[in-house]
């Protein structure tokens, strides 16, 4: 796994490029310059988490054939303010599943994804509590 930083102004905001050839903006805080021209560095960490699991589950539903029409993410992260490195101390993961779904089922693949098969959730646990909880809205 690759990825490539480009600055693009005279303060810090970025361009990534993956090998695939994908792009995404990064910007820093106002306080260090940033224009709001991307996604925060932290902010990346926490759509990283967020998508990994998304991935899983939606894998997951699949193959206990559960139809998923939609599912929404939301990821909240609290970091130490005070402290240097502000690093992520507490995250809180909420799933909306749309569909007619089974909800143990749906309980039972979001455990597998937090506990067993998402490498961002893994990592991040080392350093932060990560909850997580979930509800179904009928299509």
């Amino acid at each position: 796994m690759n990825i490539t930083l480009h600055r693009e102004n005279d303060a810090v905001h970025f361009e990534a490029l993956n090998a695939e050839g994908q792009v995404v903006h990064t910007d820093g805080s106002e306080a260090a310059g940033g224009e709001g021209k991307g996604f925060r560095p932290m902010e990346l960490l926490l759509v990283g988490l967020g998508s990994c699991s998304a991935i899983d589950v939606v894998l997951i539903l699949k193959r206990m054939r559960q139809e998923i029409d939609d599912i929404k993410i939301e990821v909240q992260g609290a970091r130490d303010s005070d402290e240097v490195p502000s690093v992520f101390r507490k995250i809180h993961v909420h799933y909306t599943l749309i569909g007619q779904l089974d909800p143990d089922k749906v309980e039972r693949a979001i455990n597998l994804s937090m506990e067993k098969y998402c490498s961002a959730t893994r990592m991040l646990e080392q350093m932060a509590e990560i909850t997580h909880s979930f509800n179904i809205e009928a299509k």
